[in-house]
């Protein structure tokens, strides 16, 4: 974490931690899976893992330099001096001021989504996006409850962890695609090879494919949990930051109501942004027990509130 005012949360750190260290072990199975499939394939087939794993490196560390641009360039949004959103950076002023970190650069999306996001590789390339919907329905202290969420996760580094966290799901994927289309085309011709490895080619290929899916299934699910892990951590360091539980707690419970209102049509546009949102482009009230829950980026809305409970209390106790 980037030192700042921040409060550390060792709780979920160590539930963070301790899912790093599990996909940890599935990477390591899963290299010893491939490593042993790959003893008796052909060099080609080994040349198809090894591609894998380096257009999958190639992904994560684009992700990992550009993830502000990309995030921008989906969202539509642009770039605002304190010329032009003069409140919105005054607000931003203020939580860097109490948080002892880099300026942001600001940016506004013009939608009436509202939500907003913070993303970049370390303090001094980040960047805070907020929607004009999100600027339209909050008050002053709500607006500056979501921004000292948002910036908890430029402070806790969240874009390193999900970009290591996410890399072994991208081989898996990538793999999983490989030998899809290299059984659909190459798999039957070899099959008719009169050496040995060569016959069972087909074969090989289906059991890298296999196993491609049941590590991609666990990573998809470890990460889904990670970044539940991350959104509650930055509700709470967020709200210690401000001293202002309630007002964090009722910008949520205006922004996932209004997504209710929200065209589906724009809600699934948005649905690429879901992991940066404050809140996902859905509604995930009353979800908290729900099948969905566990795939969603974010925790249900009950949960959050229930935890900014915990730091009201926490917080009048000090007092």
């Amino acid at each position: 974490m980037a030192r700042t005012r921040y409060a550390p949360d060792r709780g979920l750190t160590v539930r963070m931690t301790a899912t790093m260290f599990l996909l940890g072990l599935v990477f390591v199975g899963f290299v010893a899976a491939i490593i042993g499939i790959g003893a008796a394939t052909h060099a080609s087939d080994a040349v198809i893992v090894l591609f894998a794993v380096v257009l999958a490196g190639g992904f994560a560390i684009g992700s990992f330099f550009y993830s502000d641009k990309i995030a921008l360039s989906t969202a539509g949004a642009v770039e605002v001096s304190p010329q032009q959103a003069p409140e919105l950076h005054g607000i931003v002023d203020r939580v860097c001021a109490l948080a002892d970190m880099s300026k942001p650069r600001v940016a506004i999306a013009n939608t009436p989504l509202p939500n907003a996001f913070a993303t970049g590789r370390n303090a001094d390339k980040s960047v805070l996006c907020v929607t004009t919907g999100l600027m339209n329905r909050l008050e002053t202290d709500e607006l500056e409850g979501v921004i000292a969420h948002e910036l908890s996760h430029v402070a806790h580094k969240d874009v390193q962890v999900m970009t290591i966290a996410s890399f072994l799901a991208i081989v898996a994927a990538l793999l999983i695609r490989f030998s899809f289309y290299g059984e659909l085309f190459g798999g039957g011709g070899r099959s008719n090879n009169s050496n040995n490895n060569g016959g069972n080619a087909g074969y090989l290929f289906l059991i890298i494919m296999a196993v491609s899916i049941v590590v991609y299934a666990i990573s998809f699910l470890l990460i889904r949990l990670l970044s539940r892990y991350r959104e509650l951590a930055a509700d709470r360091s967020g709200a210690l930051l401000t001293g202002q539980p309630s007002a964090l707690k009722s910008a949520l419970i205006k922004v996932t109501g209004d997504m209710a209102k929200i065209p589906t049509r724009d809600l699934r546009t948005a649905e690429p942004l879901n992991a940066f949102f404050f809140a996902p482009a859905m509604n995930l009230r009353g979800t908290g027990a729900s099948l969905s829950a566990i795939f969603s980026t974010h925790p249900s809305l009950e949960r959050r509130l229930a935890e900014l409970d915990k730091v009201q209390r926490q917080l009048s106790q000090a007092g």
